[in-house]
Order: structure tokens, then sequence, then C-alpha cells
């Protein structure tokens, strides 16, 4: 049971929305945005996981190096250990998403 495909928001979709909702302009909504987006980044690259009740968790994780092979050709490769950000979401999240996908009916 797959979601159906839904409209990709943007960062200009999320600008516009912060904008309209605060009685700003997009301008200033925008510099709001990126200044959230960097810190976030900037958070994360310094090995800090980021915690947003009801929202989720973000952490920084570092995946182990492993076999891999390569599907065209069947050869195994070495794929190196690498840093990976994972989301966890919150209660109030996968109440929503799940409350979505059961009223579409997928």
């Amino acid at each position: 049971m797959a979601l159906k495909a839904v409209k990709t928001i943007s960062k200009k979709d999320i600008v516009k929305t912060v904008a309209e909702r605060n009685g700003m302009t997009t301008g200033d909504a925008a510099k709001i945005v990126q200044t959230f987006l960097d810190q976030v980044i900037e958070t994360l690259s310094e090995g800090q996981r980021i915690e947003f009740r009801e929202f989720g968790i973000f952490e920084p994780k570092i995946r182990k190096a492993r076999i891999g092979r390569n599907p065209k050709t069947g050869e195994t490769v070495k794929v190196p250990e690498k840093a990976v950000v994972s989301f966890k979401p919150g209660k109030v999240m996968k109440e929503r998403v799940l409350d979505v996908h059961l009223r579409i009916g997928n």
C-alpha cells in the first residue's frame, strides 16, 4: 500500500506560505526559512541531533563500510563508510501521515 503521487513542495512554496501566514514579504520570509535550514545543516554537521517535538528527530549517523554488489555485473564492490542523516518521525507526524494514507484509500 503506497501513497498516491502528490505534489512536491519546494522551498519557494514554504517561503510563500510563511510570508502569507505572517503578513511579511517573501524576501523576509526567505531569509527566515534559509536561516532555519542553514542552522539545521550546521547543527547536523557538528554531529548534534535535532529534535522537534511532535514532528521528528534528525540525527547524523555513520553507515558502516560493507561489501556490495554491482547489479549489472554481479561483481562485489567495497562500499566505504559514510555519514548520513536519519529521520525518525514524531507521533503527530506519524498519525497525520497515516490519516492521509487511510483517507486516500491506498
